[in-house]
């Protein structure tokens, strides 16, 4: 039976935890000590230095000729298990609309909430909570099977995600600038600038037929997305998912205006006035403050997906988008006198046109059941997008130098020399405390808690906290695991959602709300749920 002395050494595991988060949402929403630009600045560090270097102490220390295949067996039939359940609730689930509704979702409860639920179920927070967590639970031989699994985890299932997500943009971009021509697509060349297909950057799609008749298409980036008005514009980073935003908006939400990308605006980001064509009525200049100024009826039209531009009616004030994908959003303006004229300057705030979701909802059938090109042609589009990105994240590199030192220290017995061990201490110890840390300046930033409706925000909890170490027991128990290692394996399934995740909803504008709910709120009760579960283990 667990006693207080177990319950006392969960809380003073995880209790360090919620201080660096509770001085990290306190420093950005009640004292200001920290500007959302500078979390930004705090969230690129951990991203970029301090958790590949966390993450490389940890699986450069350990010795993986001594891996328990059995444990990872069973995570691993776990997340085979989910995602071939998953697989097949995709193909049969018919169409539910009120569900749909209320889940906070639209159209087809088909592959994109199987892309979600699968993130929910299966990937923990294993490398910032449960390290710490379990070892202070389990012990050294604890903390060693999460570094196993972390290893796992990010060579194989984060990939897996990451595949899910590029497949879901592939076939998008696809049946949106070939409707009914997509069986005919002989080969898709993408240009080496071009990191993904999410729609984080404008692409243009060009295309000619070959002497058999086939299309032969070119993916590259817009040109209108290379050009710039003035030097505050944004740059896009060449790393691949390591910043951290609001599910609303990006670090720097001092200036109001927005950068348009066939995604949801982004606060602190100038309008680039090459998106603004006219049709010989008026023209459109920059304004005070470095705002858009419109002079005279402008009205633009575009595929936001391959950089076209907005909509704009200065009549009633409103900056309006055709969405590629069928959601009409409207963004409201503020009139603002100036100079030269009425100036518009465009506001952050997002208000979503629900007629134009009612219309996305009748229409996503119809593109689920559009076709896709050949199987070996999507199949090499998407693995060379997936490699462009793993090549530009500093994890890939941080735990392939860990397994390669790994191997070869614990073959040889070879002590890494002094100056080199140093200098990643010191940069790894930072790690822990500041991905904690960057964790709470996330949630600061955030509009709210529970950013999704309440029946989503259940579902995902239900998911995280429920399904994901159900079916951990059952592999685990299915290949003969037993005691303690059991044990391990279920409060492993059941600590809060990991950050990556969500970084991938949000790049790929795939229920980023209800990720960052998950990861938020999980973290809140990942105490209660934790000693919950030690209680019910020991019974």
């Amino acid at each position: 039976m667990i006693g207080g002395k177990d319950i006392y050494e969960v809380i003073s595991a995880l209790a360090p935890l919620y201080v660096a988060m509770f001085l990290a949402y306190g420093s950005v929403r009640w004292w200001g000590i920290f500007t959302a630009v500078q979390c930004s600045g705090i969230n690129r560090f951990v991203a970029i230095f301090a958790v590949p270097f966390l993450g490389f102490k940890f699986i450069s220390s350990l010795n993986l000729y001594s891996i328990n295949y059995k444990f990872i067996a069973a995570d691993t039939l776990q997340k085979v298990a989910i995602l071939l359940l998953l697989a097949v609730w995709s193909a049969l689930v018919s169409v539910n609309k009120t569900a749909s509704r209320v889940l906070g979702g639209g159209g087809r409860l088909g592959p994109e909430w199987s892309i979600t639920f699968f993130a929910l179920s299966t990937l923990p927070n294993t490398l910032i909570v449960g390290i710490p967590l379990l070892e202070a639970m389990y012990g050294s031989y604890a903390a060693d099977l999460m570094v196993q699994i972390i290893v796992f985890q990010g060579a194989i299932w984060y990939n897996v995600l990451l595949f899910l997500f590029e497949y879901r943009a592939a076939k998008a971009l696809v049946n949106e600038r070939f409707p009914g021509s997509t069986r005919e697509i002989a080969s898709i060349k993408v240009d080496s600038d071009v990191v993904s297909l999410a729609g984080a950057e404008p692409l243009e799609t060009d295309s000619e037929r070959d002497a058999d008749g086939r299309l032969r298409v070119r993916v590259r980036r817009s040109s209108f997305g290379s050009s710039s008005f003035n030097n505050n514009s944004f740059r896009l980073s060449n790393l691949s998912g390591v910043e951290i935003y609001s599910v609303q908006s990006s670090p720097d939400r001092s200036v109001p205006s927005i950068r348009y990308t066939g995604r949801e605006p982004v606060s602190g980001i100038p309008v680039n006035p090459v998106f603004f064509k006219t049709d010989g009525e008026g023209l459109a200049w920059m304004g005070p403050e470095g705002h858009p100024t419109f002079n005279g009826p402008i009205r633009v039209s575009g595929n936001s997906r391959t950089g076209g531009a907005p909509v704009v009616n200065p009549d009633d004030h409103h900056l309006e988008t055709s969405c590629s994908k069928g959601r009409g959003r409207s963004y409201l303006a503020d009139e603002k006198g100036g100079a030269g004229g009425r100036s518009t300057r465009v506001s952050s705030r997002k208000v979503i046109d629900e007629e134009a979701q009612v219309e996305e909802q009748q229409q996503q059938p119809q593109r689920d059941e559009q076709e896709s090109p050949a199987a070996a042609v999507m199949l090499k589009l998407i693995l060379l997008m997936v490699w462009r990105k793993l090549i530009r994240n500093p994890n890939t590199y941080a735990s392939l130098l860990g397994v390669i030192w790994s191997l070869i220290s614990n073959r040889y017995h070879v002590k890494m020399p002094g100056i080199i061990s140093g200098s990643i201490s010191i940069l790894s110890s930072t790690g822990l405390g500041m991905a904690v840390f960057s964790l709470g300046l996330f949630t600061a930033l955030q509009p709210r808690l529970i950013t999704c409706t309440k029946m989503a925000a259940g579902v995902s909890m239900a998911a995280r906290f429920l399904v994901g170490p159900a079916v951990m027991a059952a592999t685990s128990l299915a290949i003969g695991i037993r005691g303690q290692l059991l044990h391990v394996g279920i409060v492993q399934a059941a600590l809060p959602l990991g950050l990556v995740p969500f970084v991938f909803a949000k790049e790929y504008d795939l229920h980023a709300d209800i990720i960052s709910t998950s990861v938020i709120f999980g973290m809140l009760i990942a105490l209660p749920v934790t000693i919950l579960y030690n209680v019910l283990l020991e019974l």
